[in-house]
């Protein structure tokens, strides 16, 4: 029993160290956007939808909530931005060729459609994000102007 008590003890200490320490935040300037919106066009009910389901995990600005002052849900919540980010961000749109642009819409279509975006994990602590029936078809319908935009643009030899 004396074993357990001083594993637990430094199981605590360890914890409240941990929290002098963190992954580096995603706080990029909203600027980071403005080609995606300014070349996608979304009307202003998906300019919100994006802002409110979108943006914190697939841009370079992110608001945090309360709870990512906590270690280790701040390294989680790091790591949910990063694997985001790596798959759709909008705040590098510019650097991406017609044919990534297109296939990236391609896939948000999907993940929107099927309502795998955005994630469980995150409607759970953020309810305004979690998309109702008719958010999804706005979504994919404006998507899909944008995929048409994109394949109507001349491809490079």
């Amino acid at each position: 029993m004396q074993i357990i008590k001083k594993v637990l003890w430094l199981l605590l200490i360890a914890l409240v160290i941990a929290q002098f320490f963190g992954p580096e935040k995603n706080q990029g300037d909203m600027a980071s956007i403005d080609a995606f919106m300014v070349e996608t066009k979304p009307p202003e009910d998906v300019k919100m939808i994006l802002k409110e389901a979108c943006f914190d995990c697939h841009s370079d600005v992110t608001r945090y909530p309360w709870y990512n002052n906590i270690t280790p849900v701040n390294y989680w919540l790091a790591d949910h931005i990063k694997h985001g980010k790596k798959h759709f961000n909008v705040s590098n749109w510019e650097g991406n060729s017609v044919k990534r642009k297109d296939h990236k819409f391609e896939e948000l279509i999907e993940m929107v459609e099927k309502k795998e975006m955005p994630l469980n994990s995150y409607t759970w602590t953020h309810t305004e994000a979690k998309l109702t029936d008719a958010q999804i078809k706005t979504v994919v319908d404006w998507a899909k102007l944008v995929r048409l935009k994109y394949s109507l643009e001349p491809k490079p030899e």
